[in-house]
């Protein structure tokens, strides 16, 4: 996402459990209710939340419970956490929108944004660290 025109930041990190200052540790551990995530800073005026929706729909399989290639876990959950009812309106209708483009039923979570962790330092650019292929 932070290769797209007119984000501004992201960050990963923790989001939709109950556990005060999770650490990636504690979120392995799958008792903390928390997915990974990406927090994302762009500009509306640059780029629409609408664009970043669908970016979302290709960079990962949103067909799979709790799980993303070879991660299992609640924490691997697809899920968009909006913050404002505009967001989770265009997130219901772009999730039915690109329905019909997986062999699957979408299974990703739409819920209201709660506490963003920002996780270790390790794991901020963990693919492009790596070496590995980014979604565009």
């Amino acid at each position: 996402f932070r290769h797209v025109t007119g984000v501004l930041s992201t960050q990963v990190g923790y989001t939709g459990g109950t556990f005060l200052n999770p650490t990636y540790h504690d979120v392995c551990s799958g008792k903390t209710g928390h997915a990974e995530a990406v927090a994302i800073d762009f500009n509306p005026d640059i780029v629409s939340y609408r664009q970043l929706l669908d970016l979302f729909w290709n960079c990962h399989n949103p067909t799979t419970r709790n799980r993303q290639g070879p991660d299992i876990g609640t924490q691997y959950r697809s899920a968009i956490f909006y913050h404002t009812q505009k967001q989770q309106e265009e997130a219901v209708r772009s999730k039915a929108e690109h329905s019909g483009r997986f062999k699957n039923p979408i299974v990703t979570e739409i819920v209201s944004a709660s506490v963003f962790y920002r996780a270790e330092e390790y794991h901020q650019r963990y693919l492009e660290k790596r070496g590995i292929g980014s979604c565009r």
